[in-house]
């Protein structure tokens, strides 16, 4: 069947296309049960919509959330990533670095692990950024020493709309830098990525920091193309 408008065909991996996350999550290729710990946009983590949400009195994209799937034994957990952040005030308790909860995770076959950490740093040197990812990238490692099945997916940056205001403290081009860092940063370890980057810059529709459903819906496919791979 040939493809339509609002599919991403991606150039780097074979991402599959479902109507709704329980298709692939339901699926009789999918493991029994599965942990998903989420340290990135609100966008792609409410994308797994499907999942029933526990009201825990979090702060609106902040966190922490948590949602079930009982039929299927999922666990989704979302919380923002650590200071820098721009869109709201946290809780100190609630600011947590992704190296620390990524050491604090046992891991494992089940387990899913989904990282964004860049938009935040736009407005900082790179040398900020890049100290940040070394910290992630050890723990990264460390936790694929004691737990090597354990699947991480990293979420990379998209282009923006840059209106007047906007385009005084933020670029496509110095966020295509920090992109490149980031995929320096994790390249030669066991890690894979949705390139939210090729799928915004390509994509018919304008520009948006948080892109368009159709956009996120093709996020969502590629993330679950790593969980639940085409069977060959």
């Amino acid at each position: 069947m040939a493809p339509s408008r609002k599919q991403q065909l991606s150039v780097s991996c074979c991402s599959i296309s479902l109507s709704s996350p329980a298709v692939a999550l339901g699926s009789k290729h999918l493991v029994d049960s599965l942990k998903f710990l989420c340290h990135l946009s609100v966008t792609l983590a409410l994308g797994l919509s499907d999942l029933v949400e526990f009201n825990l009195g979090s702060p609106k994209n902040v966190g922490p959330f948590m949602s079930v799937d009982l039929k299927h034994n999922i666990l989704l957990k979302f919380r923002c990533h650590g200071p820098p952040i721009r869109f709201s005030t946290v809780f100190s308790s609630e600011l947590r670095y992704i190296a620390n909860e990524l050491n604090g995770i046992v891991g494992g076959r089940n387990t899913v692990i989904a990282i964004t950490i860049w938009s935040h740093f736009s407005t900082f040197p790179v040398e900020v950024y890049i100290r940040r990812l070394r910290n992630i990238r050890r723990a990264i490692i460390q936790l694929l020493d004691r737990s090597p099945k354990t699947l991480i997916v990293i979420r990379t940056a998209n282009v923006q709309e840059l209106g007047p205001e906007v385009s005084l403290f933020n670029s496509d081009w110095y966020s295509f830098q920090l992109d490149s860092v980031m995929r320096k940063m994790f390249s030669g370890i066991a890690v894979h990525f949705v390139d939210a980057w090729e799928m915004s810059v390509a994509h018919y529709l304008p520009h948006n920091l948080h892109p368009n459903e159709i956009i996120v819906k093709n996020q969502i496919d590629a993330f679950l193309s790593y969980v639940c791979p085409l069977q060959t």
